[in-house]
């Protein structure tokens, strides 16, 4: 592991490829994606799903795409519409998605944030939910604080390494694991656990509420001033194709691990645990990505939001005021839901973007002229149906 890990972030750290434009096009979605989703997907799907994790894992990547397309469809003809005179709804929907992902935002830091309190302390060896709410608590006070008082320009830097560890940390794990898989298979005593979990309609409201862990695509859609139309949409197709590959491959490779049900305290972190027979090595490198990559996350969640709350105001409240009220709203979630709520909440708050989003997709495939697809409508208002499920429907994965 740590050596395939040394030898793909010397690849990823490269200066050349840091500032090659497909790779950045490319990797802030795909570090999106399977960001904070990498650290809890395992164990939460292990609860809901049992070894039929991967199919469950399918499910939601096969969601993501859905509404990634809808997403490149509004790029390539919803964008044009709103630099010139667009048609009323479209406008309106336009805007209400922005309002939709800048609340989206607020709900993220403090999902991201929460999550990285519960590695750091995971650092101490310590599991205690009051005491990861204080230091969540405090990191955002100090992320509000600064972003509404200096500006958090200079955490944004933190991206660009967290990006290549993160993605050097994976690479490593999943060598380790295809290893440790081989070696096992090739005994005659290898069998998958026995992994008993709720079915029917209750692990699918589960399912519903776990559309976070594949979120982060939608990036590409405010990547304008840097990438052109056709860059952002074909890079963010090769983002979520690899991140989905990506996934599928860890779940199916981490299954022989599956410990069951989580614990009622510390489940967000249970991938430790899960994968300690891999070696003592697994802990510190795990622990070490999450930080960095949870405040990178939260740092750039917290700048979306910012952005989008000055843009849908039209510059009446400024990207500092966001700041401050992506840091309030954190707090608020922060102290009244757990880790697995969060989720929901998280998920919610993105699926209402997505939804609106395939909404307008759709609206633009049904109305005649460049665009119009009558295929394409039904299926982007199958995308915005489904959302609507999510909404309804999904639940937290409770521990016990």
């Amino acid at each position: 592991m740590v050596v395939v890990a040394a030898v793909v972030v010397l690849l990823t750290l490269r200066p050349r490829l840091i500032h090659a434009p497909l790779w950045r096009a490319t990797v802030t979605p795909l570090a999106s994606i399977i960001g904070s989703g990498f650290l809890v997907v395992g164990p939460i799907l292990a609860h809901a799903s049992g070894n039929w994790a991967w199919l469950a894992m399918l499910a939601l990547c096969l969601a993501a795409y859905l509404f990634g397309a809808a997403i490149r469809r509004n790029i390539l003809l919803v964008e044009p519409m709103m630099e010139a005179a667009p048609p009323r709804p479209v406008a309106v929907l336009e805007h209400c998605s922005e309002y939709a992902l800048a609340f989206a935002y607020f709900i993220s830091v403090a999902y991201y944030l929460n999550l990285f309190a519960s590695f750091a302390l995971r650092a101490g060896d310590i599991i205690d939910p009051e005491l990861t709410r204080w230091v969540s608590s405090a990191v955002i006070v100090t992320l509000g604080a600064l972003g509404t008082f200096r500006g958090l320009g200079a955490l944004e830097n933190v991206e660009v390494g967290a990006v290549g560890i993160k993605l050097a940390l994976i690479a490593g794990l999943l060598a380790g694991l295809a290893l440790w898989l081989f070696v096992a298979v090739s005994s005659d005593t290898f069998a998958l656990p026995t992994i008993r979990h709720d079915t029917g309609l209750h692990e699918i409201a589960v399912l519903l509420g776990l559309v976070i862990l594949v979120q982060g695509f939608e990036t590409s859609r405010y990547l304008g001033a840097a990438y052109d139309r056709p860059m952002r949409v074909r890079t963010m197709r090769y983002a979520q194709l690899l991140s989905s590959a990506i996934y599928l491959t860890f779940i199916l490779l981490i299954t022989p691990f599956f410990m069951g049900k989580l614990p009622r305290q510390g489940g967000e972190t249970a991938i430790i645990d899960m994968l300690a027979p891999l070696g003592t090595v697994v802990a510190p490198l795990i622990i070490f990505a999450a930080l960095a990559s949870q405040l990178s996350a939260a740092v750039a969640d917290m700048n979306g939001a910012g952005g989008l709350v000055e843009s849908a105001t039209r510059h009446r409240v400024k990207m500092r005021g966001g700041y401050l009220a992506t840091a309030i709203v954190a707090l608020g979630i922060t102290w009244s839901a757990d880790i697995y709520e969060i989720i929901v909440y998280a998920s919610k708050a993105f699926v209402i973007y997505y939804g609106l989003q395939s909404a307008l997709a759709a609206f633009v495939a049904a109305r005649p002229g460049e665009g119009q697809s009558p295929a394409r409508a039904l299926l982007f208002a199958a995308g915005a149906a489904l959302s609507l499920a999510v909404l309804i429907f999904g639940v937290p994965a409770d521990g016990g």
